[in-house]
């Protein structure tokens, strides 16, 4: 059993990266835009976080930095895509090339690469057990017993969910992203929608980064995502673009993505590839399943991915 809360708790931490980015892409997504350079967004905030709490030794700074720099990103996508209408896969596309370039020529200028993450830093991600909750069996090790960054994916999960099926804000996004022409009859301003929802998502993609690598991997290597930006997109899908349940997808491909360090005995009777493979694996599964089990409940917004221009209504 203990051997069971340790690797849940595990996997907690793996995915939570991955929630960050979910919850973000499913902000784009609710309002109509299809972003596919999560992963490049990801990779500019986990560069810009490092970049900054190693010459800074500044927390805030380096969060607010990777923040930024997902939110620059996703700029760079909604000017192409919401104010030029150019396609939204080949700019999603691009901007995880620039993303992925950006973060290799940052890290190699600045000296980045093999850097350790200074201990000031380090300090604050410690584990802070939530008092009393952590004492709950079972549940308490699993989902209380974590750094800050963990317990903020928690609460950007809940206030996402309120914010999209209890506000008005959250109705009108709804509105955009299932009929922008409609939501703009009713006086709403659909484009300013849209760039404020698609920066906010691109920021949470770069604290996604900025978790992996200021915590998760708290040294700087290239790649540091190392794909987990498809994962989340694929994740979006997986949680039919709810916010609730993109907390257990996260979690779940989180420990998919540990299974090999956790139970090593496993690569003596599978190989090492195909246990690496397995969230990958399970990515192409889950995205099959769901296509063929089609509802109202698990479908897309109806306008993802198509550009609005109001003179075409």
């Amino acid at each position: 059993m203990d051997s069971i809360v340790i690797f849940l708790s595990a996997a907690v931490v793996a995915g939570t990266p991955l929630l960050f980015a979910t919850l973000g892409e499913i902000l784009t997504e609710k309002v109509g835009n299809l972003n596919l350079g999560v992963e490049g967004m990801m990779l500019m905030g986990a560069v810009m976080g490092f970049l900054l709490a190693f010459k800074t030794g500044n927390l805030m700074f380096a969060v607010i930095g990777a923040a930024a720099a997902g939110a620059f990103g996703a700029l760079i996508y909604a000017f192409l895509t919401i104010g030029l209408r150019a396609n939204q896969v080949v700019s999603g596309l691009a901007l995880t090339i620039f993303g992925t370039g950006f973060s290799s020529v940052i890290g190699q200028s600045a000296q980045l690469i093999g850097e350790k993450v200074p201990n000031t830093i380090d300090r604050f991600f410690d584990v802070l057990p939530v008092p009393g909750l952590n004492n709950i069996p079972f549940i308490g090790p699993i989902f209380f017993n974590h750094d800050p960054f963990v317990y903020l994916g928690y609460i950007l999960s809940i206030i996402l969910g309120i914010y999209l099926y209890n506000t008005n804000k959250g109705l009108n996004l709804r509105a955009v992203g299932e009929n922008p022409a409609c939501a703009d009859v009713a006086s709403i301003n659909v484009n300013l929608y849209k760039y404020i929802n698609v920066l906010i998502g691109g920021a949470l993609c770069g604290l996604g980064g900025a978790y992996l690598s200021l915590v998760y991997i708290p040294t700087w290597q290239e790649n540091v995502t190392a794909g987990r930006g498809w994962i989340a997109v694929a994740l979006v899908i997986f949680a039919a673009w709810n916010p609730y349940k993109a907390i257990f997808g996260a979690y779940l491909f989180g420990g998919l993505s540990i299974v090999a360090f956790r139970f090593e005995i496993l690569t003596r009777y599978i190989p090492q590839y195909f246990i690496d493979m397995l969230p990958y694996l399970v990515t192409i599964i889950v995205l099959v399943v769901v296509s063929m089990r089609k509802n109202k409940k698990n479908l897309a917004p109806m306008a993802l991915g198509n550009a609005y221009f109001r003179e075409e209504r």
